[in-house]
């Protein structure tokens, strides 16, 4: 249980507000360095992983090599991945950017390459129809249709990139990951607990955030709702009531014979 008060520092509770209230800096600073780093690794590999997945839409050689060069990269484990990009950038962020960037690689390729090969055909071919080029094409029309999967995929690299950032502590650009890491050799408690939880946080407001984006710039995506009250109702009592109609016809002529 936490303590009362400050006492709860003294007896190194997992809960403790008072680490919150007199840790909110160190805790703000961490957190926007967390959102700073996921931010730009997740943009980087958007530049990156794009003309990829074009190149490897557009010729068939380059798709094998691509997927499998990328998902390579995601099988090596992040500590040996940081380790080795140390001796290039130094203990640096660019050390953790550049990791997390070529582990989302594997995600935003497939994912973009899936959502450009999901465009019909028919849609393809009407806009080409129309005198549409190539670029206008792509931007026009397949992007468009492509985006609920790139989304997908975005998402799910957010995701994974608030979690692997926490690894970045080995750099001291960690994020909230430095105060779990802190607070492990230092058994404190409260702070690993409280960083953990922001961790977790973040993650699920990212994916919370941008499934709501994702719902904006798709709109056509959403199920429709189905009709129900009085309009349902005067549609069945019509055709009901035009069933009855022939029936009291087809009983006078019957009548009438």
């Amino acid at each position: 249980m936490a303590g009362q008060g400050g006492n709860c520092l003294i007896d190194n509770d997992w809960i403790c507000g008072e680490y919150v209230r007199t840790r909110s800096h160190e805790l703000v600073d961490a957190t926007l360095q967390h959102i700073g780093i996921t931010l730009a690794s997740v943009g980087i590999g958007l530049l990156v992983a794009f003309p990829l997945a074009l190149a490897a839409r557009r010729w068939r050689g380059v798709a094998g090599p691509v997927l499998g060069l990328t998902t390579v990269l995601y099988t090596v484990p992040s500590l040996a991945m940081f380790s080795l990009l140390v001796p290039v950038f130094g203990l640096s962020a660019a050390v953790v950017i550049t990791g997390l960037v070529l582990y989302s690689l594997t995600i935003l390729v497939r994912n973009i390459l899936a959502g450009l090969a999901a465009v019909p055909e028919e849609a393809r071919e009407a806009a080409r129809g129309m005198g549409y080029g190539p670029i206008r094409l792509l931007f026009g029309v397949e992007l468009p249709l492509a985006l609920p999967a790139v989304m997908a995929g975005v998402r799910i690299a957010t995701v994974s990139t608030v979690s692997l950032t926490t690894v970045g502590a080995l750099t001291g650009y960690g994020g909230l990951g430095n105060l779990i890491y802190e607070g492990l050799h230092s058994v404190f408690k409260a702070q690993v607990l409280t960083a953990s939880v922001l961790c977790v946080l973040l993650a699920v407001v990212a994916d919370v955030l941008l499934l709501g984006l994702q719902r904006l710039l798709t709109p056509w995506t959403r199920k429709p709702r189905a009709r129900r009250g009085l309009g349902g109702t005067g549609r069945a009592g019509g055709v009901g009531g035009a069933t009855e109609a022939r029936a009291a016809r087809g009983e006078r002529k019957k009548a009438v014979a």
